[in-house]
């Protein structure tokens, strides 16, 4: 079957990162200017909230609400400031966006070093949680916790930008957060380049064979076991984004591609973190070719599959397992009580038995590329949404 989604895992961000008005009190700058009054005012100001994600080595906090649900661990400016004391900087702290409407400033901040830090406020306990386990633990169905993943991404994406960018590419000097830690700036005075938050785009595409209906599905070594993909590629230097598909494709497979057609994105921000946020760019590719001559230093294997053959491996039942095992292990995490599991562990249907393969699950942009050509008649990517941050 295939999954309706109003937007890509980690798309649909509900947060607005920025204002017409510089002046605006929601603008990064002046939401800077009042965060750093607010952490040396300790009086209890209930205009505008303040609410704060702690991130620990690429980790950000959340809590489980019950055995299916998750939620990001917002805490506010008095709790931080009580945890860590006068060390607390506002130039530690990166702006992530405003909620207006509930009169909010969201923020994020890397807590990797403060060792001290209990993640426990109110009697709720919370813990520190791996991106991707959020990812799968997220009900694609959910669009509160849809954009609480988007967040998340979006915090992640940032947070490893600027441990990444400590230094000046240009002359070496370190460099000093602005605009709220949206970028940064050479301290060199003689220097002063500007530095953004680096993007990786990426094509992916699903090559399909017209005249067989097929589509070419390729596996890779570190995937779990019985997982099969679509080919993806970086962009190099000087090609367009047709270009790169059909190099990508060629390089790996061996295979010739004549029309390209454009389906979505999607960011990706668990990638390694040298690259702390990723463009995965989505195309159909059309085959001129058919024979395949698999690159083996790039790829396990590829294969033409039929549309039959991949609509079966398009099984909810197994997806829908490692969303609810996943969210388990965060609350198991929360509680204290962690317990490994391996990814792989969890795509078996429901009756025990392994299906002979299966693709990446829905927060995966692959995953709609594939079922969009195995399921031609239902609609698989729809509009942006756009959600409420009330529940944040």
């Amino acid at each position: 079957m295939s999954i309706n989604l109003n937007s890509h895992a980690f798309a649909g961000n509900p947060l607005r990162s920025k204002t017409p008005n510089k002046n605006d009190l929601f603008s990064p700058t002046t939401a800077l200017e009042t965060l750093k009054s607010r952490i040396t005012d300790n009086t209890d100001h209930q205009s505008p909230n303040f609410k704060v994600l702690p991130f620990r080595n690429g980790k950000p906090l959340a809590t489980s609400t019950d055995a299916d649900s998750w939620r990001l661990g917002w805490i506010g400016l008095t709790e931080l400031r009580g945890s860590l004391g006068p060390e607390l900087s506002g130039d530690s702290f990166v702006y992530l966006g405003s909620d207006s409407e509930h009169d909010a400033l969201y923020w994020t901040i890397d807590l990797s070093a403060e060792t001290g830090f209990v993640p426990e406020f109110d009697g709720v306990r919370f813990s520190f949680v791996e991106l991707r386990t959020l990812m799968v633990a997220t009900d694609w169905l959910d669009s509160v916790t849809m954009g609480n993943l988007s967040i998340a991404g979006h915090a992640r994406a940032l947070l490893e930008w600027h441990n990444i960018s400590r230094f000046c590419g240009h002359c070496g000097e370190k460099t000093v957060p602005m605009e709220a830690g949206r970028r940064k700036q050479c301290s060199n005075e003689s220097c002063k380049k500007r530095i953004y938050p680096r993007l990786d785009p990426v094509v992916i595409m699903l090559v399909i064979d017209q005249d067989n209906d097929r589509a070419l599905l390729s596996k890779q070594s570190r995937f779990v076991p019985r997982m099969w993909s679509c080919l993806a590629g970086f962009i190099e230097p000087g090609e367009s984004l047709e270009e790169a598909v059909r190099r990508e494709t060629w390089e790996e497979t061996g295979i010739q591609v004549g029309e390209v057609v454009y389906h979505s994105s999607q960011p990706w921000p668990v990638g390694p973190n040298s690259m702390p946020c990723q463009l995965m760019v989505g195309f159909f590719a059309y085959a001129k070719s058919l024979e395949i001559n698999v690159d083996k230093q790039e790829l396990e294997d590829a294969q033409w599959h039929s549309r039959e053959d991949v609509r079966k491996a398009l099984t909810f039942a197994e997806y829908k397992k490692a969303q609810t095992t996943a969210a388990a292990k965060v609350e198991q995490m929360c509680k204290g009580v962690e317990k490994t599991h391996s990814l792989s562990t969890d795509f078996n249907v429901e009756s025990g038995e392994l299906t002979p393969m299966f693709v990446p699950g829905p927060f995966a942009i692959a995953h709609h590329l594939i079922s969009s050509w195995a399921f031609p008649d239902q609609n698989c990517h729809s509009k942006q949404l756009s959600s409420s941050v009330s529940n944040l």
